[in-house]
Formats: structure tokens, sequence, C-alpha cells
């Protein structure tokens, strides 16, 4: 990939799906400018999961500056917020930040909210009604302007929603309407969102999981075995559940590679999909 177009100057921020090559771009322009590599993926923060999540390898991170790679623990809560909060006091220096995770791209070029945390009780509730009744129960309770704006189909979005209308007696998109101003405005950053062209992506996908295991991802599953709860945001690591089921006896480990890539060729689909839908505005790069 040709990077001489890109800026030296301005921040770049580097969106694409899974196994896209963001690090190795994010890595070049770091080398070439000096700066500082910022993570904005929401499961690479995690310190449990460096082959799963493709965090940069410790070589990588000795070479070359790195933040917010690894830094959270898999117990701690960590959100968009947190993200947030710790990437506005590196934005004022040299900077790539490069993730997949597009609300964290959107909190930094659009402003986040500010929607007061909601009580773990109210959230094992939420959880329970989740379970016996479906999202559909949760999003029949909303208010009409939240249930218009809302995704439908993704019941995390709606399970938080009916939780910030229960804790504050206000609807989450009266608290979007009050967003304050982006830290990092798309006009003043060099945006790029990586297009691969999808049979040569799912080829990488495929040839990263073996890697991944070549590299020592069963131990690290192995790791987490003891207390795994599929429900912390630490679990989502595409490929831990998979592997766990293996360690427990529950699937074959050439099922739950199976398993795991066609996983991960799901996500990077969906991937794509909001991309398309969320940022017209970037700069388009087509790979290969």
């Amino acid at each position: 990939m040709q990077i001489d177009s890109i800026s030296r100057e301005a921040p770049v921020l580097i969106a694409g799906p899974t196994a896209s090559g963001k690090s190795t771009l994010a890595m070049e322009l770091a080398a070439r400018d000096g700066r500082l590599i910022v993570n904005a993926d929401a499961l690479q923060v995690y310190a449990d999961w460096r082959i799963l999540t493709a965090r940069p390898s410790p070589a990588e991170e000795a070479a070359l500056p790195h933040a917010l790679y690894g830094h959270i623990g898999r117990l701690q809560p960590y959100s968009v917020g947190h993200w947030l909060r710790e990437a506005a006091q590196l934005v004022n220096r040299p900077v790539v930040i490069v993730g997949g995770t597009g609300l964290n791209f959107n909190a930094l070029t659009r402003g986040l909210a500010e929607v007061p945390e909601t009580p773990p009780g109210l959230r094992a509730e939420a959880d329970a009604r989740l379970a016996a009744e479906g999202h559909a129960a949760l999003l029949a309770e909303l208010d009409h302007a939240t249930a218009a704006r809302i995704d439908r189909h993704n019941p995390v979005r709606i399970q938080r929603a009916w939780e910030v209308l229960r804790a504050t007696g206000r609807g989450l998109a009266a608290w979007q309407d009050d967003t304050p101003a982006p830290i990092l405005p798309l006009c003043a950053a060099e945006a790029l969102v990586l297009v691969p062209e999808v049979t040569w992506l799912n080829a990488r996908i495929d040839r990263r999981f073996d890697e991944m295991l070549r590299q020592g991802a069963l131990g690290e599953a192995r790791a987490n075995l003891a207390d795994w709860d599929p429900g912390r945001p630490a679990s989502k690591a595409i490929g831990g559940p998979e592997l766990i089921a293996h360690l427990r006896g529950e699937i074959t480990l050439d099922q739950a590679v199976a398993a795991a890539t066609l996983s991960s060729r799901q996500y990077a689909k969906r991937q794509r999909s909001w991309f398309r839908s969320n940022m017209r505005a970037w700069k388009q790069l087509s790979l290969p």
C-alpha cells in the first residue's frame, strides 16, 4: 500500500475490517512520521488477549510507541466513554489512531453523549428480562424518539437504551441530542477506511487464525478457562468462545477453528456494512 499521499502533519485515522492490514499501515506511518500509534479497537485494550485480538507483538510495541493496548484487566469495566477520555489525552501530539471499532471513531470525530452509568442491579434486571422475553420486550418500553433511532436488531444497544431510560427517566435519544463537540473533528484529520475485496479478506482471515494457533492462541484461551464468563466484554474476542468450548471437550479443535473463522468472516461483513453506512465522508482505500 502506497503511503506517500497520506498526510505527514494531520492526525491519521485508520478504520477497516478485521485482518485487512490496518496495523501494518499504522506502523508504516508511525515509522515515517514519528507518530504515536493509538489503539481504537474495543478488544485490543484487554491484557488477557494478545494473540486472538491480533494486538501488536511485544517486539512491535518495543520498536514503535503504542498506546491503549492491553492496559485493561478482563474484569475492569471499559466503555467507549472510557476510551474517549484516554484518547483525548493523546491527540495533542502526532498520532495515527487505528482500529476496527466504528463506535470509537464516531465518538472521537462526532462527540459522545455524556450518559450516566446505570446501576449494576438494573443491569442484572435487564439481563434477566432479555434472556426471558427477548429484546422486543425492552424495545417496546423505550421512548418514541429512542425507538425511532435505535438499531432494532441489536439487543445490546436496545438493552443499554432501556437501562438509561429506567435509570435516568430520560431517553437515550435526548442524551444523544446534547452531545458535546468532538475532540477531533473529521475535518481536522485524515480519515481512511480500508475496503478489501471480500475473497481476498476471507483468505487472510483463514490464514491468520491458523497463524494465531501456531503462536499459542490455545494456551491463551486455556489461561482464561478457569473463570470464563461469556458475558464479559473481554470474552467477545473472536475465537475465544470457540477455543474455550474445545478445551471443555464440547467440540474438536477442527470444529473450533471452523467456527472461529466463520465468526470472524461474519464479523468482518458486519464491519464492512457499518463502515459503508457511517463512514461515507472517509477516504476509501480499496484492497488489495
